[in-house]
C-alpha cells in the first residue's frame, strides 16, 4: 500500500474506569495489539484516555498525575517493538500548569506532547478549573522520562514518506472559530488526529460528524477522530464513543455509538490523493499561517500486502445513493439548461438544430433543448431535429428517433446521407467497399455539414451532443461530430448520461415519451458508421475501445487525483475485482492513455459548453496539455 500512497489509520474507544489508571492502560494495550495485528500505522485514543475525562477535581490530586506519568512510561516500554504512531490522551503537569495533552509514542519513544489549545468553560464544561491552555506555554521542551521531550506546536513527520505528516488537536479545538488543525494543515500536516471527549445531546452527533467532514474537506486532509465512550462518569453527562475517520470531506469509517465494549475502526487514508488535491487548490496554497510548527521526525515502515480497507467506487461519477443520484441528475440537468438558455438569449437566435441518432448522447442533448425552450417559453417546433440515416443505421435507433421527436413535438426532418457519401467517395476516389476510417469519417462530416448549413439557413444554433468520455478518448470525427456551436454534454461522463436520461424520463416526461426513452436506454452504444448485420448494430463502441465504466474510472483518477498508472490499475482491480481481470483492466488502461494523449489535438479546439462537475477537459479553463505530448512513460509503467 505504501507504493500507492495509502496509510492505515485507526480510531479506538476503550472501555475504562474513571481514575483507574491501571485498568485503563490494560484496555489501551489490548487495542494497541489488536490494531498492530491489522497493520495499522496510526492509532488514536480519546482525550484523557489514561485517566478518564470525567475525573473533575481529582485532576488536582498528585497521585492521579503520578500514576498517569507511570502509565505513559509503561506504554512506551510496551510499544518498543511496535512500529505504529500512537496518540494517547493524558494530563501532564509542567511547573505550575496542568495541561490536557495528546501523547505521541512510536516504537517505545515518546516523540512529543501536544497540549489542548481551547479550554471550554461554558455550559457543562469546567475545564479551566483544572487545565491551562497551550497559549500559556512559553517553552518548547519538557524534561520527562529522563529526556527532553518536544512540547507545544509540533508536527510529526515521517523521514521516508514525505507526504506523511501528522498534527494533533484535542476535542474543543475542532469547535473553535479557527481550529489549530487549520494551521497544522497549512504547515504541512496531511493527517489530523483529534483526541476527544464529547458528550451526547440531541442532534449533537450529527453536528459533530459534519464538523469532522467539513474540516477534513476544508483542509484537504485525513482526519481521525476518537471520543470517549459510555464508561465515562454519567453523573451529569453521557458519552457515546463516537469514533470517525474522514478524508477530504467524506467519512471513510464510522463506529457504532453507545457500545458497551471497546471498539476499533480502521480505514486507509490516501495521502497521495490529498497532496495532489492540495497542489491544484491555489486557495489552499495562498492561505498563510503565522504559527510556527517544529517537526519531530520518526521513521515508520508502512505495511505491505494488506487488502485495501476503504471502498473504491467503481462508478465515481455516479452517486450510489438513489436520493443523492437523483439530486445530482437534477442539478446537472439544470446547469445544462441554464447554460444553453444563456447562449440562446445572448445570440438572439430562436431555433436550435440537433442531429438525432436514437443514441443516449443526442437524446440527452434534445431533452436539454426541450427543457430550455420550456423555460424560455419558445415552441418545440423551433427545435429542428434531423435524423440522417447512413450505412450503419438500424431500424431500432431509426424508429426510436422518429417516435421521440414526434412525441416531443419538434420540427422533425429526415435527410438520408447515403447518396451524398457515395458521391463524395467517388470525388475523392475512395472504394465504397473499403470500410476504413475514411468510410466512417465521411459520414460524420457529412452529417455535421448538414447541421451547420441548416442552422445558417434557419437562423439557428447547432447543439453538440458529445460527452466527456468521448472527448477524453477522442471518440469523435475531427471537424465532424467533434464540432458544434454549443456542446451541452461536454462535461457529462458516459456513465452518468444514462442516469440523466433515466431521470428526465421518470421526472419530466409523459408515459409515452418515457417508454421511448427507456428503449433508448437499453440500446447498445454505437456510432453506427459501419453496415448493420441482419438489421442489428454491428459496431459496438465498447467492443472497440473498451468498457466506458472502466474509462470513466481511469479518467476520474487520472485527472482529479493525478494518480499514477500502477495506482489506477490497483484501484480498478479493487473496484472491479468480480468483473474484470487484471489483464483486461491493464489492456484498456493502456488504450486509455494512448488515446487520451494522441487525441488532445481535438480537445484543443472544442466548442463552448457548460461545466457541470469538478472534472472537465475544456482547454480554456480546466485541462491544458500540448497536443504532441508522449504517453510512453505512463504506458511503460504498466
Amino acid at each position: 500500500m505504501r507504493n500507492y500512497g495509502f496509510v492505515r489509520v485507526a480510531s479506538a474507544c476503550p472501555k475504562l474506569k474513571v481514575a483507574d489508571v491501571k485498568y485503563n492502560v490494560g484496555e489501551i494495550k489490548s487495542l494497541i495489539l489488536k490494531a498492530y495485528k491489522e497493520n495499522v500505522s496510526i492509532l488514536v485514543f480519546p482525550e484523557l484516555s489514561i485517566t478518564g475525562y470525567t475525573c473533575a477535581d481529582l485532576f488536582g490530586q498528585d497521585i492521579l498525575i503520578e500514576n498517569s506519568n507511570k502509565a505513559i512510561s509503561e506504554l512506551c516500554s510496551f510499544t518498543k517493538d511496535i512500529d505504529m504512531l500512537i496518540f494517547i490522551g493524558a494530563p501532564f503537569l509542567s511547573g505550575q500548569f496542568l495541561f490536557n495533552c495528546a501523547i505521541a509514542i512510536h516504537k517505545g519513544k515518546l516523540l512529543g506532547i501536544v497540549p489542548k489549545t481551547y479550554i471550554p468553560n461554558y455550559g457543562e464544561y469546567y475545564e479551566k478549573r483544572w487545565f491551562a491552555s497551550s497559549k500559556d506555554v512559553s517553552f518548547e521542551e519538557v524534561y520527562f522520562l529522563d529526556e527532553n521531550v518536544p512540547f507545544g506546536n509540533i508536527l510529526f513527520q515521517d523521514e521516508n514518506i514525505k507526504e506523511l505528516c501528522v498534527g494533533a488537536e484535542i476535542c474543543e479545538d475542532l469547535w473553535a472559530a479557527i481550529p489549530p488543525s487549520s494551521y497544522q494543515a497549512l504547515a504541512g500536516a496531511s493527517i489530523i488526529v483529534n483526541l476527544s471527549a464529547s458528550n451526547e445531546l440531541i442532534n449533537k452527533a450529527l453536528y459533530r460528524k459534519e464538523l469532522v467532514k467539513q474540516q477534513s474537506g476544508r483542509l484537504i486532509c485525513g482526519y481521525v477522530y476518537s471520543s470517549s465512550g459510555v464508561y465515562e462518569s454519567t453523573t451529569d453527562l453521557v458519552f457515546s464513543g463516537h469514533i470517525m475517520i474522514a478524508e477530504n470531506g467524506s467519512i471513510l469509517k464510522e463506529g457504532e455509538r453507545f457500545k458497551r465494549d471497546s471498539e476499533l475502526i480502521i480505514a486507509d487514508i490516501d495521502i497521495q490523493r490529498l497532496l495532489a488535491e492540495r497542489r491544484k487548490n491555489l486557495t489552499f496554497k495562498d492561505s498563510n499561517t503565522n504559527t510556527i510548527y517544529r517537526k519531530v521526525m520518526f521513521n515508520m515502515e508502512i505495511k505491505e500486502g494488506s487488502k485495501l480497507l476503504r471502498y473504491v467506487d467503481p462508478h465515481p461519477f455516479v452517486p450510489s445513493s438513489t436520493l443523492e443520484r437523483e439530486d445530482r441528475c437534477r442539478e446537472i440537468f439544470n446547469i445544462q439548461v441554464a447554460g444553453l438558455a444563456k447562449r440562446i438569449e445572448h445570440t438572439g437566435l430562436k431555433k436550435l438544430v440537433i442531429g438525432v441518432s436514437g443514441g443516449l448522447d443526442s437524446t440527452l442533448a434534445l431533452l436539454v433543448a426541450v427543457k430550455t425552450f420550456k423555460e424560455l417559453d419558445i415552441s418545440n417546433k423551433n427545435i429542428i431535429t434531423i435524423t440522417m440515416p447512413g450505412f450503419g443505421t438500424t431500424d431500432r435507433t431509426y424508429n426510436n428517433t422518429i417516435e421521440l421527436c414526434k412525441s416531443l413535438g419538434t420540427d422533425f426532418r429526415e435527410i438520408n446521407i447515403k447518396e451524398a457519401c457515395l458521391l463524395h467517395f467517388k470525388d475523392i476516389s475512395h472504394d465504397a467497399d473499403k470500410l476504413d476510417i475514411t468510410y466512417e469519417n465521411v459520414q460524420a462530416r457529412e452529417r455535421t455539414q448538414i447541421l451547420m448549413d441548416i442552422a445558417n439557413k434557419e437562423g439557428g444554433l447547432v447543439v453538440g451532443t458529445g460527452d466527456l468520455s468521448e472527448i477524453a478518448l477522442g471518440w469523435s470525427t475531427y471537424n465532424g461530430d467533434h464540432m458544434s456551436m454549443y456542446a451541452v454534454n461536454c462535461s457529462v461522463p458516459k456513465t452518468l448520461v444514462r442516469y440523466l436520461v433515466g431521470y428526465v424520463a421518470e421526472r419530466e416526461m409523459d408515459k409515452k415519451t418515457s417508454n421511448i426513452l427507456v428503449d433508448i436506454l437499453n440500446t447498445p452504444v454505437s456510432p453506427e458508421l459501419l453496415p448493420a448485420k441482419e438489421g442489428e448494430i454491428s459496431q459496438k463502441t465498447e467492443d472497440i475501445i473498451g468498457p466506458y465504466e472502466l474509462h470513466d474510472f481511469f479518467l476520474y483518477h487520472f485527472i482529479k487525483y493525478s494518480a499514477p498508472p500502477k495506482k489506477i490499475l490497483y484501484l480498478a482491480q479493487e473496484a472491479f475485482e468480480d468483473k474484470y481481470s487484471k489483464d483486461e483492466i491493464s489492456k484498456w488502461l493502456k488504450i486509455f492513455y494512448k488515446r487520451f494523449f494522441i487525441q488532445q489535438f481535438k480537445r484543443s479546439c472544442i466548442p463552448d459548453g457548460p461545466k457541470v462537475g469538478t472534472i472537465s477537459l475544456s482547454p480554456r479553463g480546466d485541462w491544458r496539455m500540448p497536443s504532441d505530448a508522449s504517453s510512453d512513460i505512463w504506458i511503460e509503467e504498466l
